[in-house]
């Protein structure tokens, strides 16, 4: 079983950064991407930022220039780095996993919240 494990949200004032990190449980180049996803309250959960096993990178349009997805092997580690936040970036941040034969996983969330 694949275990997901998200960290690095808090509390931060507007215009500030955080870095999220999201722990694999095994050999994160075994997925074909990992996800980064947010839900806001009421909201549906969205897909923030893509990074897949060859290194190809997205974003959505609503954080584009402003967040940056990366990965670390040898840690089997992905980040999100948050820049220039806005409330609107207020949410619950997921981690997900995609692997090779339709099988996806989840993190459980940390919370971030931009608020001064």
């Amino acid at each position: 079983q694949v275990q997901l494990v998200e960290s690095g949200g808090g509390l931060v004032q507007p215009g500030g950064s955080l870095r999220l990190s999201c722990a694999a449980s095994k050999n994160i180049f075994s997925f074909n991407a990992m996800n980064w996803y947010r839900q806001a309250p009421g909201n549906q959960r969205e897909l923030v930022a893509v990074i897949t096993r060859d290194g190809a990178t997205g974003y959505a349009d609503s954080v584009k220039g402003r967040f940056t997805i990366s990965r670390t092997g040898a840690k089997n580690t992905v980040f999100l780095q948050m820049n220039s936040l806005k409330a609107e970036d207020t949410a619950v941040y997921y981690c997900n996993a995609l692997g090779n034969f339709r099988d996806e996983y989840w993190g459980l969330g940390t919370q971030v919240t931009v608020s001064s």
